[in-house]
């Protein structure tokens, strides 16, 4: 091959567009320089390149900024720094862990299925252990399906790269090395566009060009049996698990389409038992409750209204926790005594619970403006606690009146039937010969529902969707088109020509410019990969889905298509532009002719070699321990401490985080496909050396924060799956790409013809799983259905001693959020199919005071763990315990 042709120099933008040149590239250092390292992620010089010495074989100025050594100091800069982040993080979290209980052992705390775990030692590294020991049925036990498919995916990833590992090092990396003198980044020098200064100048025998052909044959046959083997534990396990328990969600269906002349309880009842499937339980017809959501949210901010002028009034201080407390700083509980100091004792004890913390009636009560007359122009100051008080009874009139009457129906029911397997047989049939009426379909859980979304018709949510998925291509296209210019102004190269007095003085640093290179680009990824999710989060929030985990896929899907086409496949393809005008030869050469991904996609990898591999290092060596801190929580919450002045403010300060996994999986599933992607170029072995560690850290650190830590409160039970398989071929169909465009490059045209067949194998067998795997993670068989259990109460909650390991403990139930506070569960109301507001007590005022009411129980606790129930409801600030005397002046609730 000859030398590549001269890069095109960009001209200096007049002076008039420098500082806003400068101004980019420094922003875009910190936020978008995810494709930084790709003109400089190797090196040409040195001989055997056919170029001069130092010119690095672009024939254009490169040669100031290369050396020898770069690309091992770039590497060992990256581990180094990854390594000190993610040591200190660790260590942070080992200090704090028993001091902060209230945020690091958050959901063990309040949630009763996960008060079944062991309990975790003080010590600095005894909790570890301990949760490794953690088997696969306590997790499935105390987490539920979702937690334990998440898990299985990394234990999927451990055995593949493990696998592909050992052939790495034992055939891969020698016979790279004997035919190419090649022993994979840092040690191979590049020229930019990924030509080793050893390698196709020295016209190697292509004899090693097998070995492609061979392991991709190998590596897609051994990750496609691993995955039918994982599918199959999951599926088994997910079978026992669901046609084990007797919920209602299970024997429930969601009715939509039903045309206006069946739009009752009783007629629907009619038709479902004249289809003869089996016996309907009852029927929940969702109504137009606009008016009733309205008056809760304004009760709601009434209600806040209300306890903080009682507040101003009374006065509020919060009890300083001692040195052993186990919250957070400033958090508003008192320490536990020592006698009692584990992660079960009470937060008050006998002593401190008969304390005052209310302050002297020194305030005045306080007043508040009422504006009244013509225009309103006139006011009068009138007292707060009376005026909110007033506006509270009027308010729960009126809510009691609409709760009481009838509101128009909607086309959407849910169905209890008698037995799941009715249920189940409902769900896989066609109901009603007319297009999109009376369609049946798996029920969410109640506490699942989101009910604002039930008023949609299905127009109006067809529109919405529609909509946000025209949102998201255009946002595909912004990404592309904005951070790939963005990208070439942080070429170093090109900063000489923007800023000449920064590229000089990063020449003369070379660990500042390893930084550059090195440390932004991959942080930026990262940060990029989190901020942009939150987007997609708040859009698919707003498709009109009437499950959160509906959203919760809907999320994982939106957030995958980012990470891979914007920040993997995009960035992969045009990596080659090394200037604007290269860059848009490429856009036009691709959308001429579809070949050109596949030859892009293989002459850019090699070349990206530093920046993946880095990325992997920062992920896996320094976010992940980073995890742990949960950074996020602890920053934030000053900010919200400063912010609050009610008991109940203090109260949901506790609420502890929930974790996403909408947010975490995708890009997971990008490493994974990076790691296959490389597993059979030289740098194999270090990619997957990083993979390996990436997936063993994250396996361990998720496993604890979904144990222990965080809250999951979706309940799709496993339905993740099906997409992490769908996601998982694509990698590898795209690693079967890869290797096709690298034969073609060598011109080893034979060899590369070869593996289409296994490209379109690995296509067929997409499709076979899809149809044959599916079904079985979303229905259950009946067969896997036990009869021997009938529908048990909804209120009553079997023993642990006689629920086996497969099916749900007393603490976890699908049906409601499974909150127990000592001894009651403050979700039984909620537990059917009902929309919250209409049973969920009107509460009083939660007023600062002396003692509590009905329990010698911390408040804070019981709050927090009200807030855990309501939250998944959409209603936050609602207490389920409570309510008004009907005697015109409220009740107030005396809180510490």
């Amino acid at each position: 091959m000859g030398s590549p042709p001269a890069e095109i120099p960009i001209p200096i933008p007049p002076a008039s567009t420098q500082m806003l040149s400068s101004l980019l590239s420094a922003t875009a250092t910190v936020t978008t320089s995810t494709f930084l390292s790709l003109p400089t992620g190797g090196n040409g010089t040195g001989p055997g390149n056919g170029t001069e010495p130092g010119d690095g074989g672009g024939g254009g100025g490169e040669h100031r900024y290369q050396d020898q050594t770069k690309g091992q100091r770039d590497l060992l800069t990256q581990i180094v720094i990854s390594c000190a982040v993610g040591m200190g993080a660790f260590m942070g979290f080992c200090i704090l862990r028993p001091k902060w209980r209230s945020l690091y052992a958050a959901r063990r705390r309040l949630r009763s299925a996960a008060s079944r775990l062991p309990e975790l030692p003080d010590s600095f590294f005894g909790w570890i252990p301990v949760v490794a020991r953690i088997s696969e049925e306590e997790v499935l036990a105390s987490a539920g399906l979702d937690a334990f498919v998440f898990l299985s995916f990394y234990k999927y990833a451990i055995r593949f790269l493990s696998v592909v590992f050992f052939f790495t090092l034992a055939v891969i990396l020698p016979i790279h090395y004997i035919y190419e003198r090649k022993r994979g980044y840092p040690w191979d020098l590049q020229d930019g566009r990924g030509n080793s200064s050893q390698g196709y100048k020295t016209s190697p025998d292509p004899t090693y060009l097998w070995m492609h052909v061979v392991f991709a044959y190998v590596f897609t046959g051994i990750g496609i049996y691993f995955l039918i083997e994982q599918t199959n534990k999951i599926i088994r396990v997910r079978q026992q698990y669901l046609g084990g328990q007797t919920t209602m969600t299970d024997r429930t269906i969601r009715l939509s389409g039903i045309p206006p002349e069946l739009r009752s309880e009783e007629r629907i009842r009619d038709f479902i038992e004249q289809l003869e499937i089996g016996k309907v339980d009852q029927v929940m017809l969702c109504q137009d409750w606009r008016e009733l959501d309205g008056l809760m949210e304004t009760r709601k901010k009434i209600l806040q209204n209300l306890e903080e002028a009682w507040t101003k009034h009374i006065g509020y201080r919060r009890k300083r926790p001692n040195s052993s407390g186990s919250a957070l700083p400033l958090v508003s509980t008192g320490g536990p005594d020592p006698r009692e100091d584990n992660e079960r004792s009470r937060l008050l004890s006998a002593e401190d619970a008969a304390r005052t913390h209310v302050s002297s009636y020194e305030h005045s009560r306080p007043t508040v403006r009422v504006w009244y007359g013509p225009l309103r122009l006139r006011y009068k100051k009138i007292d707060a606690i009376d005026f909110y008080e007033e506006k509270l009874r009027l308010l729960d009139e009126k809510i009691e009146g609409i709760r009481s009457k009838e509101c128009p129906p909607t086309p959407l029911a849910f169905v209890t039937m008698e037995s799941i397997a009715a249920c189940q047989m409902a769900v896989q049939a066609i109901l009603d010969p007319s297009p999109m009426q009376l369609v049946a379909s798996l029920a969410p859980a109640p506490a699942d529902v989101v009910w604002q979304n039930t008023y949609l018709s299905r127009s109006s949510r067809m529109l919405r969707g529609w909509s946000i998925t025209l949102l998201i291509g255009v946002l595909t296209v912004f990404w592309s088109l904005l951070l790939i210019p963005l990208a070439y102004l942080l070429n170093l190269e090109t900063i000489e020509k923007v800023i000449p007095s920064l590229a000089d003085a990063l020449s003369r640093h070379p660990v500042a410019k390893s930084l550059v290179q090195t440390g932004l680009p991959t942080l930026t990824l990262s940060l990029l990969t989190v901020a942009v999710p939150f987007l997609y989060n708040w859009l698919a929030n707003l498709q009109g889905m009437t499950s959160q985990g509906d959203v919760e896929l809907s999320l994982i899907s939106k957030n995958f298509f980012f990470t891979f086409f914007n920040l993997f496949l995009v960035f992969t393809v045009f990596a080659t532009a090394s200037n604007f005008y290269g860059l848009f030869e490429n856009l036009r050469d691709v959308f001429r002719d579809t070949t050109t991904i596949t030859l892009a996609l293989a002459s850019s990898l090699e070349a990206l070699t530093p920046f993946y591999t880095n990325l992997i290092v920062l992920q896996g060596l320094g976010l992940f321990p980073f995890r742990l801190l949960e950074f996020g929580s602890v920053f934030l919450y000053p900010f919200k401490r400063l912010s609050a002045t009610t008991p109940r403010d203090y109260a949901d300060l506790n609420t502890p985080p929930t974790f996403s996994y909408g947010l975490a999986l995708p890009q997971t599933i990008l490493i994974f496909i990076i790691t296959i992607v490389y597993s059979v170029f030289p740098s194999s072995y270090i990619v997957c050396l990083f993979g390996l560690t990436y997936f063993a850290l994250g396996h361990f650190i998720y496993k604890y924060q979904l144990l222990y830590a965080m809250d999951h409160q979706q309940h799709s039970t496993g339905r993740a799956w099906p997409m992490i398989c769908s996601r998982v071929i694509l990698g590898f169909i795209v690693f079967q790409l890869a290797i096709i465009g690298t034969l073609a490059l060598r011109t080893a045209v034979t060899r590369s013809i070869l593996v289409i067949p296994l490209l379109a194998a690995t296509v067929w067998f997409s499709y076979f799983f899809s149809r044959t795997y599916d079904p079985l993670m979303k229905f259950i068989a009946l067969r896997s259905i036990d009869r021997s259990r009938g529908a048990v109460d909804q209120d009553d909650s079997p023993t642990p001693s006689s629920v086996s390991v497969r099916s749900p403990p007393s603490g976890w139930d699908r049906d409601a959020v499974p909150v127990r506070f000592r001894g009651r569960d403050l979700a039984s109301k909620l537990k059917k199919y009902v929309n919250p507001n209409l049973v969920v007590p009107l509460d009083e005022a939660w007023v600062p005071g002396i003692g509590m009411v009905g329990s010698s129980s911390d408040a804070a606790a019981a709050a927090a763990a009200v807030e855990a129930v309501e939250s998944n409801f959409g209603n936050r600030g609602e207490r389920v315990n409570g309510g008004g005397n009907g005697n015109g002046r409220r009740r107030v609730q005396i809180a510490v």
